[in-house]
């Protein structure tokens, strides 16, 4: 098969397995998965979830103006992009749940605003990796015959082609290659992170991607821990009118496949960023502290660090040609 051909001459894969750009383990060398579990059943935040109903807006997705550079969050990782008149749409996880198990990593009330059928047509649909919050089952057989073209790392096309997709619309890149779509050029990039549906790891490739236009330069982050990549994506790409980093999710315990907040800000820097959006925070609990605790921290830092941060609620328009203005939804929300 051609793609495992391809798999297997990447540089970055060895022993049967993708690999970071620096050594990286799942978890920290005191920690064990034992621990971790207990950690889960006993010591979460109190407020590891809202204590009530999220706010959240309902944009029109069919009826925006192609002539508007814009994006739409849905909250956590998935989102909507339009640049150039194409539509662009990441990771996206609308089923209401986070895992294979419906009954579990349920999203937190509210922010179910958006169905696949309130996705249009989509020129480019981009995957990072294919963990259940970023790849959904459910979400992407829906949207099947709404995807023109789906951009994604080595490996992960094999679910899609399990899932009926046509192969002529798959694309499967390692990092460091490039695609152009016609008014619009994706690099893909590195990431720190890892793969897997299972108790496999690692056969198939996480990334990070740069979407280009005449006009705009957008980074798209991914689950990455912190590491020298931003760095040289930012000296290689830079400097970037907006960056989405991932940004919630975090403890010491894994500290090396996702970044704390003030490690967000770093990387925005590193990146060279004009502004940050940070995203993987706000529909699901996949770690211990409280559910606000990303986003607090994180504007606080930028602020501190004089980044502009822009966090709008799901579903609220952020135009990328003009001036946003957000209210600190999430404040008034908290316990």
């Amino acid at each position: 098969m051609a793609e495992l051909k391809k798999m297997q001459s990447s540089p970055n894969y060895k022993k049967g397995q993708f690999q970071n750009l620096h050594y990286t383990p799942q978890l920290t060398g005191n920690a064990s998965m034992f621990k971790v579990m207990k950690e889960f059943f006993f010591n979460k935040d109190k407020n590891n979830v809202p204590p009530g109903v999220l706010p959240s807006k309902k944009t029109d997705l069919f009826r925006l103006d192609p002539s508007d550079n814009l994006l739409v969050w849905f909250g956590h990782s998935s989102y909507f992009i339009q640049l150039e008149g194409k539509r662009i749409l990441v990771d996206p996880v609308l089923s209401g749940h986070a895992s294979p198990i419906k009954i579990t990593t349920r999203s937190f009330k509210g922010t179910d605003v958006y169905t696949a059928d309130d996705i249009p047509s989509i020129d480019i649909l981009l995957i990072t990796h294919d963990h259940y919050d970023h790849l959904d089952h459910e979400t992407i057989v829906q949207l099947r015959p709404k995807i023109k073209k789906l951009v994604t790392g080595l490996g992960v096309g094999a679910h899609f082609r399990h899932w009926g997709y046509d192969e002529k619309i798959i694309i499967e890149k390692d990092w460091n290659e490039e695609i152009i779509f016609e008014n619009i050029l994706i690099n893909t990039t590195p990431a720190r992170h890892f793969s897997g549906r299972s108790l496999k790891r690692n056969v198939s490739l996480w990334l990070s991607f740069v979407v280009s236009t005449a006009t705009k330069k957008i980074f798209i982050g991914g689950d990455s821990g912190y590491d020298d990549h931003f760095k040289m994506i930012g000296q290689k790409f830079g400097p970037f009118d907006l960056v989405i980093l991932e940004n919630g999710q975090y403890n010491p315990y894994w500290k090396f496949i996702h970044m704390n907040p003030e490690e967000v800000v770093q990387a925005a820097e590193d990146l060279k960023a004009k502004a940050l959006f940070p995203i993987h925070w706000g529909k699901f609990s996949l770690a211990l502290h409280a559910w606000d605790e990303p986003i607090i921290r994180v504007v606080n830092e930028a602020g501190r660090k004089a980044m502009t941060a822009i966090h709008p609620m799901i579903g609220e328009t952020v135009f990328l040609d003009k001036e946003n203005s957000f209210n600190e939804w999430w404040r008034r929300n908290s316990t």
